[in-house]
């Protein structure tokens, strides 16, 4: 004795109904389809979702890109000066030889990014994560570090001069090369020297 095959759900039917009448009328049935992801043709904007995309030499000048997702995207040679990029995801971007001089990074997350011969001079790069970052040969003149998550960042070469090091006190002076050295101690009104602020030089695991 052969089994009947299961029942359709009555949903299933009515929903058959519903098709094969609007068909018979001609109409048209649109069903409703997935949100379309932003592109990386999106104008730049807060909040912007260009992961993956490659801006390699974008002339991206002041623009505002606070909160934006940029992961796995590159910017190689792009030229990003006071760019407002705090709060970015850009996990594993590349910013090798980009120049974001003065641009604004904090709170950023950088984690893995590629800024090797990057323009970082004067840039805001408070509380930014900068784990495993490579800043190998990177220009950091004049930036402010304070707070940045620097384990494991390859500072080989990087140029740190008057630099605001990572416990907001300390300033690197002039012969700092992939590490911070704190400027000696300025004389005070009197004549009398100041204190120096505390050595704080990057871990073995950062400097090299």
């Amino acid at each position: 004795m052969r089994r009947k095959p299961p029942a359709a759900p009555a949903f299933a039917g009515s929903f058959l109904r519903v098709a094969l009448a609007a068909q018979a009328a001609g109409a048209l049935l649109v069903f409703p389809t997935p949100a379309v992801r932003a592109a990386c043709t999106d104008v730049a904007a807060p909040g912007v979702e260009w992961r993956r995309c490659r801006m390699d030499g974008a002339a991206l000048d002041g623009v505002d890109l606070t909160g934006a997702r940029i992961a796995d995207s590159s910017f190689q040679r792009a030229s990003l000066v006071n760019a407002k990029l705090a709060e970015v995801d850009g996990r594993r971007v590349r910013f090798i030889s980009a120049d974001l001089t003065k641009a604004v990074l904090d709170r950023a997350d950088l984690t893995s990014a590629d800024l090797t011969s990057a323009k970082l001079a004067g840039a805001s790069l408070v509380g930014t994560n900068l784990r495993r970052a490579r800043l190998f040969r990177a220009d950091l003149k004049g930036a402010d570090l304070t707070g940045a998550n620097l384990d494991g960042a390859d500072l080989l070469h990087a140029e740190l001069a008057g630099a605001r090091w990572i416990d907001g006190v300390s300033v690197c002076a002039e012969d700092s090369i992939g590490r911070c050295h704190p400027r000696p101690a300025a004389p005070a009104v009197d004549g009398s020297a100041t204190a120096a602020p505390a050595a704080v030089l990057p871990s073995p695991a950062v400097g090299h």
